[in-house]
């Protein structure tokens, strides 16, 4: 069996990534293919995408938001992210026996038969968006006695909500209204789970990978019985610690050695997020530097194909915090691809890019530049 190298799985990852260059692809096209991009951060979606097709523009993302053809709400993990709404309709109830699961992890609704918190949490959003707050305290009136904040997590994970615009869109930071998303995409969910889908639009944009990998991105378990069964369908390697990689059977693997770009990316971008082993795009010794606590995934730096430094913009001025010396030639890169970052941004002011030698930066990404 093949043994992919380290630098073989980085050069192939940053392609399946759209990574290696930016693609002259329609928006939908490009997040499509990711199956679903991070969200938890309004900005994040839109810097991801501008790291990844050419001329990129904000409005490219915010009409999608508004007619439908991208949605956002919880899916991966119980976090938010964005699919087009034509995904969402069979990714979240392939998604959510994990959700029920997560629902149920110290979010205790003793005596409360789950159909009928259903149908009345529905019943209420009938009249119209409204904030989990806000249906919370309504759901209070129904089910007196049980915590808000519960039941806002519970509703969260339980229901198909989506989060209409303004929510999620570009600098917006505001009240997060919900819908029923059958509601707002005027089609039914789908009535069965794809597993088998997920796993395949996993792969052709995170593969080759393993099980382990798959699951963490996910948020599903046992999918080991999954990937045996299509086996014989898909290629087969090892990676370097003789791990089992699963990809597609005409999926390009890259040249280890194929030029690699300056690219920035946002925090909890999918690109450091999506394995269980990282080793393929965050040396194993810098990732606390990266991922310094369980709800912190800050924004990062790739040279060389590798996360190489942190950064954050405050004002016009963008930090850059390198993990170690970075050479000269690719420090002008990063100069150089910093400044059409801050020209995307739109900060005011005279643009400045800071280094700053033997420190992370991001761990509380400084937002100061959104109003």
């Amino acid at each position: 069996m093949r043994v992919l190298t380290t630098r073989e799985l980085n050069r192939t990852y940053l392609h399946r990534q759209l990574l290696d260059q930016r693609q002259p692809r329609p928006t939908a096209d490009v997040v499509e293919h990711l199956v679903a991009l991070q969200g938890q951060e309004p900005d994040s979606p839109y810097l991801s995408l501008w790291s990844r097709i050419a001329g990129f523009r904000h409005d490219d993302l915010t009409k999608l938001l508004h007619d439908g053809g991208v949605v956002r709400g919880a899916m991966l993990r119980g976090t938010q992210h964005l699919s087009t709404g034509e995904d969402f309709l069979w990714l979240r109830p392939t998604l959510q026996p994990t959700l029920d699961r997560l629902a149920g992890r110290g979010a205790s609704l003793d005596g409360v038969d789950p159909a009928k918190f259903t149908d009345a949490a529905l019943e209420i959003l009938a009249d119209g968006p409204m904030t989990r707050p806000e249906l919370a305290r309504r759901l209070v009136e129904r089910f007196p006695g049980h915590d808000p904040q519960t039941l806002k997590y519970v509703v969260h994970l339980r229901l198909s909500l989506l989060h209409p615009p303004p929510s999620g869109t570009w600098r917006h930071r505001g009240r997060v209204q919900c819908v029923p998303a059958e509601a707002w995409l005027g089609r039914p969910l789908a009535a069965e789970p794809s597993p088998e889908t997920l796993v395949l639009r996993y792969l052709a944009a995170f593969g080759p990978a393993s099980v382990k990998d798959l699951q963490v991105w996910s948020g599903l378990t046992r999918l080991g019985p999954l990937l045996a069964q299509l086996r014989p369908q898909l290629r087969v390697f090892r990676d370097e610690t003789g791990i089992d990689l699963y990809d597609l059977p005409n999926a390009p693997l890259l040249d280890p050695d194929a030029p690699a770009p300056v690219v920035f990316l946002p925090e909890f971008d999918n690109a450091v997020l999506g394995h269980d082993n990282r080793d393929r795009i965050i040396h194993p010794g810098d990732r606390p530097l990266v991922m310094p606590g369980w709800s912190i995934v800050r924004p990062t730096v790739l040279v060389d194909g590798f996360v190489a430094a942190t950064w954050a913009v405050k004002g016009a001025t963008l930090t850059v915090a390198p993990f170690r010396p970075i050479p000269a030639a690719a420090r002008a890169a990063v100069e150089e691809e910093g400044g059409r970052l801050l020209e995307f941004i739109g900060s005011a002011g005279t643009p400045e890019i800071r280094w700053v030698e033997g420190a992370t930066v991001g761990a509380d990404f400084d937002r100061s530049w959104r109003p």
